[in-house]
């Protein structure tokens, strides 16, 4: 008989209240990037424990011990008896440049929810919540001329909200050596526009709301070669989210009358096509201490046809390396047990302004540090230094620091009753 004690209620009902509150979070800026004009906003890299410092890399890394989000084969290896679950937290400072100012901000936010869980054998599953994009940007003082008149009127314009990406996992084992699995995508969201004219004593606010929903489906697949080499591969199969618009506008005269001009709810919009993505991994035990991680992706962009005002949507190529090390993993040292990470992200962009493609990079860096010797939770910091773009033209350059903080945990679910 299967034994739920009250720390698992405990855990259901926790779980039930952040992810309540990530929902809630979602309405707000995860970002404050510029490059979030664009489309739905910066697609987002991080994902789910230790790969946030390996320079998130993992599609080959087999592991049996933690959530490994970046492909659903890896569900198959989840050990009897074990629940795992992880909660993200991250916090970004980010510097913008271009050839006349320089500005800093910051932001803290919930970065994920997953958990994960064994069928039976060889049949693993999970569930996880993280941001697929995020949007925010604010362009104020903008001028402009009023058409067949010398006079100017001056705007503001600023973009706030994200999509998240609700996704079902399940991977089961062909052998000892092959693993399959299989991913299914909820993708829902808002952007949330505010233009705002001012003209001598009067004013005009049009706010525009985009809704995003779709489903997306993948596949993935780990093999490996010997005891020591893994590799694996992943498929993001092309989708188009469904769009709605709700628009407002209102009109303020003499700073003190406001009238509602004009409101819409589910207007028609443009929906907005995910391309094709293929995801090649390879994990490579070095020595009992040292082991690297390898991923390169391609996103095919140029198939979607998609363009915006400043620029067009290009394929797109990213490259990941991640080393990590560590001492002991079975000693009784706590100091021999502790994961010590370093990693390289390099993305040539998907957005091409100016014939030029807006490319960046990432530099990470983390440690984990084990709960206990008896169980496979673990604490996860990790740290990202990354650059974007360049002081060209309109382009502007992009650094930030990410502080990411995971706690993924192992708890024992499904006991047997012991009956003396």
């Amino acid at each position: 008989m299967m034994k739920i004690t009250r720390k698992r209620y405990l855990f259901i009902t926790l779980f039930t209240l952040l992810l309540y509150q990530y929902s809630i979070a979602q309405s707000e800026a995860l970002t404050s990037s510029p490059y979030s004009l664009y489309g739905l906003g910066i697609i987002n890299q991080t994902s789910i424990g230790k790969s946030n410092a390996l320079g998130y890399t993992g599609i080959a890394r087999k592991t049996a011990t933690e959530i490994n989000n970046l492909n659903p084969a890896n569900y198959a290896l989840i050990p009897q008896n074990s629940f795992f679950y992880d909660i993200g937290v991250t916090g970004e400072l980010n510097n913008y440049s271009n050839r006349a100012y320089n500005e800093k901000k910051a932001n803290v936010n919930f970065s994920n929810l997953a958990f994960a869980f064994r069928i039976s054998e060889g049949l693993g599953a999970g569930i996880s919540m993280v941001p697929y994009s995020d949007v925010g940007y604010t362009l104020v003082g903008i001028q402009s001329n009023i058409e067949g008149s010398t006079e100017t009127f001056e705007s503001s314009v600023t973009g706030l909200g994200s999509l998240s990406d609700l996704k079902f996992n399940i991977g089961y084992s062909i052998s000892n050596k092959i693993r399959f699995g299989l991913t299914a995508s909820f993708l829902f969201g808002n952007i949330e526009e505010n233009e705002s004219f001012s003209l001598s004593t009067s004013s005009l606010s049009l706010t525009e709301t985009t809704n995003y929903n779709g489903v997306r489906f993948g596949f993935g697949a780990q093999y490996d070669v010997n005891d020591k080499i893994s590799i694996g591969s992943t498929v993001q199969l092309p989708t188009s989210l469904n769009a709605s618009l709700d628009r407002s506008v209102t009109k303020i005269i003499n700073s003190t009358t406001e009238i509602e001009v004009e409101t819409n709810e589910n207007d028609s919009a443009s929906n907005f096509d995910l391309p094709l993505e293929f995801g090649f991994g390879l994990h490579a035990n070095l020595t009992k201490s040292f082991a690297l991680s390898a991923d390169y992706k391609k996103n095919f962009w140029d198939a979607t046809d998609q363009s915006e005002l400043a620029g067009t949507y290009a394929d797109q190529d990213i490259f990941g390396f991640g080393f990590e090390y560590i001492k002991n993993k079975e000693s009784f040292k706590f100091t021999d047990r502790i994961n010590y990470r370093l990693g390289y992200n390099y993305d040539n962009g998907y957005l091409k302004v100016n014939n030029q493609k807006v490319d960046g990079y990432n530099i990470t860096a983390g440690i984990g540090l084990p709960v206990s010797l008896h169980s496979n939770s673990i604490i996860n910091f990790s740290y990202s230094y990354g650059s974007k773009g360049r002081i060209d033209n309109v382009l502007i350059k992009e650094n930030y620091h990410l502080f990411t903080l995971n706690m993924s945990l192992e708890d024992l679910w499904f006991r047997q009753r012991k009956i003396n």
